[in-house]
């Protein structure tokens, strides 16, 4: 006889199929290749023909041949595309393959599980709550198929509903775990993926921060514990850039080199280490302690204010005093940072460095030299130079725009003297240039200046358009200190954020008209999207960043004084409870008891069968209900006429006490294994038997 998983596959089941190739597929558009995708459409389109009846199965060898095709195609591109993304393309082919070449319930079982992995897989790309509940409804659909092949004489809402309430029973159970199981570190990390980076880059010349005003998307979000900085005390610090070559700022290979490290990474170690003073002899002043949600960037680079510092692992504090990950940012990273804004960064700078950030290009520039010297010879104190340099910016007719003059050759000397309108990195540019020119070391940093405060949740969101850039000059006794002309030629900018300079409809929402940033204007739908983004918030802080801290906080909230009994007693009492509860719901338990012991195991047993689609029916006898079970359900003839006959002789056979005894317990006893039974194999009811 066959067995079940051999049988042939009911249309029932293709139709779902169908739904769930789509629906597990269409998520990963972004990790799929065109020849992968190419291969999925031809497998779906093939086997809708087969669900038609128009076409027949594919050979095993065209199987073969488009198997082999793939796996030497991404071979090829592996390079091209990352090792995951190969992995992933690999899995997909391979889902694709089977669905198309599928025979019998057990390769709908493998397809099935394969589609488990696939979602697995899409989580790692995709961790939004909006993306989590697209997940979770493709898991649903992708178990009705499983519903579907044991259930085929069910409709379409059976299938669904039993598939949810399946997902429904587990959550409980995925919430218990995910609260106690320790935060480990990874045994393996995902291998960088070959994406285009976003955000800040560790170059930047004319014109670069200008394209990131144009866009809209969210840099980072941050949320203070006590009393957050006013606006123009934002200065979100990412790239320390000291080469330059009369065009572009870069950042010294000796930033990121690991000899030359920070190697204090707690801001306690920091504060105790002699070279780093307090400005003007003071105790360290304003500290604040905030906690930052970084969104992916496929870079390194985070982001803190004054003097940043972190005990995180997986992040490391750089000798320019940012922070720097280990790995690129392909997830949402969360991260503690505690910044002093009156520590003194770095106040004896070593001759190597000076010379670094002295460096000008030979004839580059000259008018601006000239300039320089002039603010020399009037102003001998290195201090008093930089102020003149900055008011010379008010004093002359110079204008703040995102759209400046185009430069030649000598771009400092065409902005400064000739087209005196510009952005950030411009007037940033030519106050370093000068600077350096007079004998100041001094060095170009970009970040991000202000933050969108959401008062619902209370946390600052930086958008991408805040980027900024602005100056570090180094002086005696006081170490390096900012300098952000900006601040005079566009003080709004600095002090009340960069929409109250700049119209966002010629900025970030010149390309992106329908982004809620878009809403602002409109109270009731700014609220909306404030609450939306509360959501989100709350989503990325609680849930993706449930770190090792969030966790002692949550099982102190719960248990009080956390210890491993407590923690164990908890874990043991939650999953007792949780399998109770699924073993009622299952049929093999029940908590309302009736006077008749023996009804009660017979009946459950009925209540099973019930489930999986044969009824007994109310003017049924036992016997005549024993010939519909024992012709649908080969499997279980044996076990279920012994429990029948039991049944009958202890309902309509004068027994003695003795003899009584024994049939209830062996009713009972072939009623627990036959539940048992029912469940491991998995029955459902063959149509082709009843």
């Amino acid at each position: 006889m066959t067995s079940i998983e051999n049988q042939n596959i009911s249309r029932h089941t293709l139709m779902w199929l169908l739904i769930t190739n789509i629906a597990i597929l269409s998520p990963l558009y972004q990790q799929i290749t065109l020849w992968s995708l190419a291969i999925c459409a031809i497998c779906i389109f093939w086997r809708i023909g087969i669900y038609l009846g128009r076409v027949a199965k594919p050979p095993k060898w065209l199987v073969t041949a488009l198997a082999l095709a793939s796996a030497t195609t991404l071979a090829i591109v592996v390079g091209q595309i990352g090792v995951l993304n190969a992995m992933v393309n690999l899995l997909i082919l391979g889902y694709a393959l089977k669905y198309i070449e599928m025979r019998n319930r057990r390769d709908v079982q493998a397809v099935v599980l394969v589609g488990y992995f696939l979602i697995a897989f899409t989580f790692i790309h995709q961790q939004t709550l909006l993306s989590t509940l697209h997940l979770l409804v493709v898991t649903i659909i992708n178990t009705c198929v499983l519903i579907s092949l044991y259930h085929d004489e069910k409709n379409f809402k059976y299938a669904g509903l039993l598939g949810s309430k399946i997902l429904l029973q587990s959550l409980p159970f995925a919430i218990i775990l995910f609260l106690v199981l320790p935060r480990l570190a990874p045994l393996w990390l995902v291998p960088p993926q070959n994406k285009a980076q976003t955000g800040l880059s560790d170059s930047v010349s004319f014109g670069d921060i200008n394209e990131l005003t144009r866009s809209s998307a969210l840099a980072f979000r941050a949320t203070f514990s006590g009393q957050a900085p006013t606006n123009e005390k934002l200065y979100w610090r990412a790239i320390v850039m000291e080469d330059y070559d009369g065009k572009t700022w870069l950042q010294n290979p000796r930033i990121t080199n690991k000899n030359s490290l920070n190697p204090n990474n707690a801001i306690d170690d920091i504060a105790q280490r002699p070279q780093h003073l307090t400005k003007a002899g003071s105790v360290i002043g304003n500290q604040f302690e905030y906690s930052i949600i970084a969104e992916p960037s496929h870079q390194q680079w985070l982001f803190g204010l004054d003097v940043a510092n972190t005990s995180d692992r997986g992040i490391r504090a750089l000798n320019d005093f940012t922070l720097l990950a280990e790995r690129p940012i392909e997830q949402k990273r969360l991260y503690q940072v505690i910044s002093r804004e009156q520590l003194i960064m770095e106040p004896k700078l070593s001759p190597y460095v000076r010379n670094i950030n002295l460096a000008l290009p030979r004839s580059s520039n000259p008018k601006t030299r000239a300039l320089a010297n002039e603010f020399a010879l009037s102003n001998p104190e290195p201090k008093s130079r930089l102020n003149a340099m900055m008011r010379y910016f008010t004093e002359q007719p110079y204008y703040y725009t995102l759209r400046p003059p185009r430069v030649g050759e000598q771009q400092i000397d065409d902005f400064l003297i000739t087209n005196k309108a510009g952005f950030c990195v411009h007037y940033a540019s030519a106050f370093a240039f000068m600077a350096r020119a007079t004998g100041i070391p001094t060095r170009l940093v970009t970040g991000y200046q202000g933050g969108e405060l959401n008062s619902t949740a209370g946390y600052y969101s930086i958008y991408q358009y805040m980027a900024h850039a602005w100056v570090e000059v180094w002086l005696e006794d006081e170490g390096w200190v900012r300098f952000d002309p900006t601040a005079m030629i566009a003080p709004e900018r600095v002090e009340q954020g960069f929409d109250a300079f700049f119209d966002p409809e010629t900025s970030y929402l010149m390309d992106n008209p329908f982004s809620s940033l878009a809403y602002r204007d409109n109270p009731m739908l700014n609220e909306l999207r404030m609450r939306l983004a509360s959501i989100d918030y709350f989503w990325s802080s609680w849930v993706l960043g449930f770190n090792e801290q969030k966790q002692r906080q949550v099982l102190k909230e719960i248990l009080g004084n956390v210890t491993r009994t407590k923690v164990t007693i908890f874990i043991i009492v939650s999953l007792s409870v949780i399998g109770l509860s699924i073993a009622y719901s299952a049929g093999l338990i029940q908590f309302r008891r009736s006077t008749d012991k023996h009804l009660n195991a017979y009946y459950s047993v009925c209540k099973m069968l019930n489930k999986r689609g044969l009824p007994r029916k109310h003017h049924e006898g036992p016997q005549a209900y024993n010939q519909r079970v024992t012709a649908a359900f080969p499997s279980i003839t044996a076990d279920f006429t012994k429990l029948t006959q039991y049944f009958i002789a202890l309902k309509y056979q004068n027994m003695d006490p003795k003899r009584t005894k024994r049939f209830s317990r062996l009713l009972i006893k072939q009623s627990r294994w036959l539940k048992i039974k029912i469940l491991i194999q998995r029955l459902a009811l063959n149509k082709t038997n009843t």
